[in-house]
Parts: C-alpha cells; sequence; structure tokens
C-alpha cells in the first residue's frame, strides 16, 4: 500500500472544502481521518462533481467518467481507512476491454488475454507482437516508478529531482519526448499507434504534446484490466460519500460559494444564500481559476487573467445521453470510433479550434453489463465527440452535429439509432462551465502537456493567502479519477507539511 505522511497534525482542525468532486471527496476523508471537523459545501444538487448521474424515465446515465482504470489506486484509498472497495461496491472486469470501429471498414477488440492481444498486433505488422510485449514492459516500470517516484510523490521545485533516489529510479524512463515520438519507435502502423494512444483523451492531451512518460497508460490498460463498478461511477462516488460519513465527514450539497476570505485560523466561506461557514482552513476542488479569479479578493490571486489565457486546457466535449429501444449488438461497453488519420481531429482541438467534421469519438453502453440502468428491452448508451475548450455552443450547432454523429455512427458500427430513440440529452460547452464553473468549458482542467505537467501545474496551496489549498485536476498528479484521488492525499499532506 502507498504510504501516507503523518497527518495528525490536522487533529482538531476546522475545514471547509469547496467543491464535491473526486479531489474533494478524497481530501475531505484523509482530513476527517486525521482528526479535522470537515464540512464539504458543493454548489450542484448531487456529490461526485463531473461524476454526476442523470436519471429519467427508468435510465440512470453516469455523466462524466465512465472507465474505470487503476484499480490499485482505489484499493490504496480505501485501504488507507482499513477498507475495501468491495465494501462499497464490487467490479466487473470486462471482455472485451472495448472495441475499436476504424473508419476504413476495419474492427479490432482489445480482450483481457495478452496473448490475443499480441497476435492482433502481429497481424497488423510483422514483428509487432515482440514489440507489444517490449512496450508493455517499458509502461509497467514506468508506471511502478513513476507512481512511487513522481505521482504519489509531489515535486514542486526543480531541487526536489535533483534527489538521488529520483535520478537513480528514473534512468530509463521516457520523461523526455512526446507520445508520439516514443510510439513511433516501437510500431509503424498507424492503427496501432493509435491503439497505444487512444488513453490520451483521459489526459486531455494528443500524441505530439503529451509527455512519453504517459506511455504507463498502456499498463493500466492492457496489464492491469478495465473494469466496470456496480452503480457505475457514481456507485464509486456513493462509496467514498459513505466513507466520509462514517469518518464524520458533513456535507451540504445545493450550496454554492460566491466568497472566501480570510486567512489560516480566520475563514469565512458564503454561499449565494448568504450561508457563512467559518474555518481554520480552506481547500478549494472547484475550478483553479474560478475560485482565484471569482471568489477571492483581487488582492489575494496568484495568477492573473493573463496566466489563465495562456494556459492549455483539456478538450471539452459534446456528449448525447440515449435511451435506446432495443440492443445495440455491434456496439460493446466501450467503443471507439476513429478515423484512420485523426490528426485533423487533434488539430481541431489543441491548433485551430473548430468543431470536427470527421471525429473520433467514444460510445459507452453501460446496459450491456449492468441491467439496472436502463429499463427492460431498451439499451443506455452515450456519445462523447472530444471538440476543443472555449467553443461557441448554440442550439443550432448542436442539432447539425448531433445529426452528423448519429449519421457517422450508422455509417461506421452498423447501428443506425435515429428511430429507435425514446429518451435524449445533450451537454456541451455551455453546461460544463455553468455547472461546473470549468474554465473555457473544459471537461477535464489543465491538460497534460510537456509544459504543464509536475511542478508546472499550480500548486496545492496557495501562494497568497496562508490556510487555502486547492486539489483537483489543476493540481498534481492531474486528469482523471485516479489522479483526483491521489491529488487529495497530496493536498491533506501539504497541509500538515505546512502546518508541522
Amino acid at each position: 500500500m502507498n504510504a501516507v505522511s503523518d497527518l495528525s497534525v490536522l487533529d482538531g482542525t476546522s475545514v471547509v472544502v469547496v467543491g464535491g468532486g473526486f479531489g474533494g471527496l478524497s481530501t475531505a476523508c484523509y482530513l476527517a481521518d486525521a482528526g479535522a471537523t470537515v464540512t464539504v459545501l458543493e454548489k450542484n444538487e448531487q456529490l461526485g462533481g463531473r461524476a454526476s448521474r442523470l436519471e429519467r424515465d427508468g435510465f440512470r446515465f453516469d455523466m462524466g467518467p465512465s472507465w474505470y482504470l487503476m484499480p490499485d489506486v482505489f484499493e490504496d484509498f480505501f485501504g488507507y481507512f482499513d477498507r475495501t472497495p468491495s465494501d462499497y461496491y464490487e467490479l466487473t472486469r470486462l471482455d472485451p476491454h472495448y472495441r475499436i470501429f476504424f473508419k476504413d471498414g476495419d474492427r479490432v477488440d482489445m480482450v483481457p488475454d495478452l496473448e490475443q492481444n499480441r497476435e492482433t498486433f502481429e497481424a497488423y505488422e510483422p514483428g509487432a507482437g515482440k514489440q507489444f510485449e517490449k512496450y508493455l514492459q517499458k509502461a509497467e516500470k514506468n508506471y511502478e516508478v513513476g507512481m512511487e517516484h513522481f505521482v504519489y510523490t509531489d515535486r514542486t521545485k526543480l531541487s526536489d529531482f535533483a534527489d538521488w533516489d529520483v535520478i537513480k529510479n528514473a534512468r530509463g524512463l521516457s520523461l523526455i519526448g512526446s507520445m508520439q515520438d516514443h510510439v513511433e519507435k516501437y510500431f509503424d502502423h498507424p492503427k496501432l499507434q493509435q491503439i497505444m494512444q487512444y488513453t490520451l483523451v483521459f489526459l486531455g492531451g494528443a500524441p505530439n504534446n503529451t509527455p512519453a512518460l504517459y506511455n504507463l497508460m498502456s499498463h493500466v490498460d492492457f496489464n492491469m484490466g478495465v473494469y466496470y463498478p456496480d452503480g457505475g461511477l457514481g456507485g464509486v462516488v456513493d462509496g467514498m460519500v459513505s466513507l466520509g460519513e462514517e469518518l464524520g465527514v458533513e456535507f451540504r450539497v445545493e450550496s454554492p460559494v460566491n466568497e472566501i476570505r480570510g486567512r489560516e485560523e480566520a475563514f469565512v466561506t458564503r454561499t449565494e444564500d448568504g450561508r457563512e461557514f467559518y474555518s481554520d482552513y480552506v481547500v478549494s476542488d472547484a475550478d483553479y481559476r474560478h475560485t482565484e479569479m471569482d471568489l477571492l479578493p483581487e488582492g489575494k490571486r496568484q495568477y492573473d487573467e493573463d496566466y489563465w489565457q495562456s494556459r492549455t486546457y483539456a478538450p471539452s466535449a459534446y456528449l448525447l445521453y440515449l435511451g435506446v429501444e432495443g440492443d445495440v449488438p455491434e456496439l460493446e461497453h466501450h467503443t471507439l470510433v476513429l478515423p484512420t488519420d485523426w490528426d485533423d481531429h487533434f488539430e481541431k482541438i489543441f491548433d485551430d479550434p473548430a468543431w470536427p467534421d470527421d471525429p473520433a469519438y467514444y460510445l459507452c453502453v453501460p446496459s450491456k453489463t449492468d441491467d439496472t440502468v436502463a429499463p427492460e428491452g431498451h439499451s443506455n448508451l452515450f456519445v462523447l465527440v472530444p471538440i476543443a475548450a472555449g467553443l461557441d455552443d448554440t442550439p443550432e450547432q448542436r442539432e447539425r452535429y448531433r445529426d452528423l454523429v448519429l449519421d457517422d455512427i450508422a455509417a461506421h458500427t452498423g447501428e443506425d439509432l435515429r428511430d429507435r430513440i425514446v429518451l435524449e440529452e445533450s451537454f456541451c460547452v455551455d453546461d460544463f462551465s455553468d455547472r461546473y464553473n470549468a474554465t473555457q468549458g473544459t471537461a477535464l482542467g489543465l491538460a497534460h502537456t510537456l509544459r504543464q505537467t509536475a511542478l508546472l501545474r499550480p500548486p496545492h496551496h496557495s501562494e497568497e493567502v496562508s490556510g487555502l489549498y486547492f486539489t483537483g485536476s489543476f493540481t498534481t498528479p492531474g486528469i482523471g479519477v485516479p489522479m483526483c484521488l491521489i491529488s487529495g492525499q497530496l493536498t491533506a499532506e501539504k497541509m500538515a507539511e505546512r502546518m508541522a
């Protein structure tokens, strides 16, 4: 199990946590276990942040994250509190892990059987089966060393990387270069490169701007497996909330914060309805820019608007939540639909923002695994198209894109959904901004670019307001549900370190 620093110095303190996403829930649990009095103020009607649920007419959708990856992180989190994930939810390993439709008519399944996957790679390119094995060996080493020395350890200064233990363990890691450069060393076939890079969507990056270190995600994918928790990711939220309540955390939903004032041992956090919450410390799991620019007095901000404008944000998303009559036999629980050349789509996210004409996208059908998420005789399906943050989001644009996406699904998967839809909701840039106060409507936070990784991300503590801390996807270790769980630990450790 990952070791956690001594947090006992937090005993007897009071903390307000702004935002009930995974980072906020994690931080709250660590603080409460250490003896702090913790109150979580959540803007929306339910906890979970972007892992909200939409329930309508017998359908239940995970509105945001839907992949359960890195099970060891969840085991470490619950294990710290002498629990296991199975105390709160059960896991089903998916087989196949996912299906990919390439838009030239090709189709491939990635499965739990590594030998079968090796044979699939070999079929595309002579020698690729052996290269697949070598790639995963490298990914596994990067994962083991990266998690211990760069993910669970928050290195906020250049001098932290001069530590001999870091230098010794970093030898041979893929610390320099992009994912595109790294993958090209192993595979020539563009489809094999795409298979090894699709997880970049979860990191909010592109092959040419994400550090090669993140090849570790292939170890997560192929060696550790893809799972489905009972109740979806919302079921994991329920488990964390139950744990928090057992530890004494007070949760308040429908409590949007509009002001944070004060300093260490003298904070007041105000909500829009005029309530005031007094505490020794404040932790924000809200959007980092929103916290600084909208909740703090002008003189108490670490960064100005120019800084936030200069950042590279992870994609937003165009989402369709669909209740569909009948089965969708061509689709798996997780399905990816990819152009054979996806460079244009990434360019329209990061280089020349526009709605992509030939999108790469993701389909999730949890009703393949869980019969509680849709009425009998129906399928629960959502579509996610990564798009640039900050795009114009109008009803007319959504309607045009809806037609484009449904046509594309029919053409490239063989599932024509258009006359079978009994329930439909969309979610896009403006909704991310409105519901989550997300800067530019990003669906994830700050992208994991070469210039926004590790110590180049905003810190866990404010350098202007003593006693104010941050957690979640803008901080280290970064984007994704497991990373936000770990961010909660790092934030609690930073609080203890600065109080000692």
